[in-house]
């Protein structure tokens, strides 16, 4: 997780937008893969912490599965890492001190947002907010109970940077248990 802190430190300063999007892996119940573009908030020796909709597809998947993969790619640095690994619920302080920390429309669209379900049109979706926003007034805004977020805890780590004529250096970690010592390995590109 250190080598992931300095890179990640490196493409906060050369990466023009969102330099802590992952794509994120999931399987639905039909065992079909599902991947989308999420926002990684933490990073810890633990692993990668990002927050969500527990009702959308992504959640669902999750909580059923248990098991996820993300990949940064940081094109201005030439580099990406790749998580595999198993995926826990965060606490709930965790959880309120991150809502909390959301600007005030991320709040209120938490409550409007049926994330994944079918919407008939914007309109629904803007009123819906207009609903919470007025429900809420100047208030405290409370997280909602299947708004939270996960942790994926890495059992396997792939650190790759381009090298030159496509050979690449693949710098991988991997474990068989969360409480298992990592081994190391290098990989053809």
């Amino acid at each position: 997780m250190k080598i992931f802190a300095d890179w990640l430190l490196m493409a906060e300063k050369s990466e023009p937008n969102d330099p802590s999007a992952m794509s994120l892996a999931t399987v639905d119940p039909d065992g079909l893969p599902n991947c989308r573009m999420v926002l990684m908030r933490r990073h810890d020796e633990r692993g990668l912490v990002f927050f969500t909709n527990f009702q959308s597809a992504k959640g669902g998947e999750l909580l059923s599965s248990g098991k996820a993969a993300a990949c940064f790619h940081w094109k201005s640095l030439r580099k990406s890492a790749r998580f595999r690994g198993l995926v826990e619920t965060v606490s709930e302080a965790e959880a309120d001190e991150y809502f909390e920390s959301r600007a005030r429309g991320s709040r209120i669209g938490a409550w409007a947002s049926k994330q994944s379900r079918p919407l008939e049109s914007r309109f629904a979706l803007e009123k819906e907010v207009a609903r919470y926003a007025a429900r809420f007034g100047t208030g405290v805004i409370p997280r909602p109970e299947y708004w939270s977020g996960f942790r994926i805890r890495p059992l396997s780590i792939e650190f790759w940077s381009d090298g030159n004529f496509r050979l690449h250096d693949r710098l991988r970690f991997d474990r068989e248990t969360l409480e298992a010592p990592w081994t190391t390995s290098r990989l053809y590109p």
